[in-house]
């Protein structure tokens, strides 16, 4: 069984950066693709980012290219995603994700993935 813990979440100002980190424990994931998704209250979960097992491929929603960078340290167990130029619309509740079997079509899916954490919180306010 994989866990996922995910942290690095905190109340910011708009334009400031954080660095969320996603830590799995029980297993090694080094085969799964690891998505980010954010979810606030009322809406649908969201895809936001997603690397997949080599690390070789790497998709993003529009609203966070060229801000949000997804990578993964197979070391460390740990998949991180850097968010700069933080928008008050990037306010949300962050889930990291994992899937062995999922395939590129399916990446934006959340429905496709196995396994989830908790959660950490994100706010961006002035």
């Amino acid at each position: 069984q994989l866990q996922l813990v995910e942290s690095g979440g905190g109340t910011v100002q708009p334009g400031d950066s954080l660095r969320l980190s996603c830590a799995a424990s029980g297993r090694t994931f080094n085969q799964h693709t690891i998505g980010w998704f954010r979810q606030v209250p009322g809406k649908e979960r969201e895809f936001v980012a997603a690397i997949r097992w080599n690390s070789r491929t790497t998709v993003y929603t529009d609203s966070v290219k060229g801000r949000f960078t997804i990578s993964r340290d197979s070391n460390q167990n740990t998949v991180y995603l850097q968010m700069n130029s933080l928008k008050p619309d990037d306010t949300a509740l962050y889930y990291c994700a994992a899937d062995k079997a999922l395939i590129l079509s399916s990446i934006r899916d959340h429905a496709q993935y196995d396994y989830w954490g908790q959660g950490t919180q994100v706010t961006v306010s002035s």
